[in-house]
């Protein structure tokens, strides 16, 4: 189980338009906001991720990169990035479902062509959003068993206001007896 302060998983995948997604050195001057997604048969994440790509530069203004990853392959992505307009948003591709599992991810099975006509993958996990520091360690996490009633980005925008402000720590990481 993922902690709060503590490392995360080490998350290496190729990005669109080339290059690589490092966690461990991306370089972020406060840290990387993760958008794990279903894929592109999912409705809902192209809506969720046009927002996040709408505040890709606000995250940035803050010292914050963002990232949106899911188990597609290299088309699939380029498709969800073309169908979003994605200018700014950077796109992960090729999660190994194990790496999902790692992070806590549900995984689900497929259902056949979703309400837009795509097949889902045989298997894919479901959403979950982190904000990791920049030392990798996890400062946020909200992990979904279905793609309803996700995190607004807008309110983290101002949750990390408060948090840079106040130095706020990462909270839910006490593990001892209750």
């Amino acid at each position: 189980m993922l902690m709060p302060r503590e490392k995360t998983p080490n998350l290496t995948l190729p990005l669109l338009n080339g290059g690589q997604f490092d966690l461990a050195s991306d370089g972020a001057d406060l840290g990387t906001v993760v958008c794990f997604y279903r894929g592109l048969h999912c409705p809902l994440c192209a809506t969720y991720l046009k927002e996040l790509e709408k505040l890709t530069p606000k995250f940035a203004e803050k010292g914050v990169k963002t990232v949106a990853i899911s188990s597609d392959g290299e088309e699939r992505t380029k498709a969800m990035a073309e169908k979003i307009e994605a200018s700014t948003l950077r796109f992960a591709y090729d999660l190994p479902l194990q790496e999902a599992r790692d992070w806590g991810l549900y995984i689900s099975t497929s259902r056949g062509k979703t309400s837009i006509g795509i097949e889902e993958p045989a298997l894919f996990s479901e959403p979950g959003l982190f904000l990791v520091n920049k030392d990798q360690t996890l400062y946020y996490m909200s992990v979904q068993t279905m793609p309803f009633v996700r995190p607004h980005f807008s309110e983290l925008l101002g949750a990390l206001d408060f948090a840079i402000t106040n130095s706020y720590p990462a909270r839910g990481e006490y593990q001892g007896a209750v």
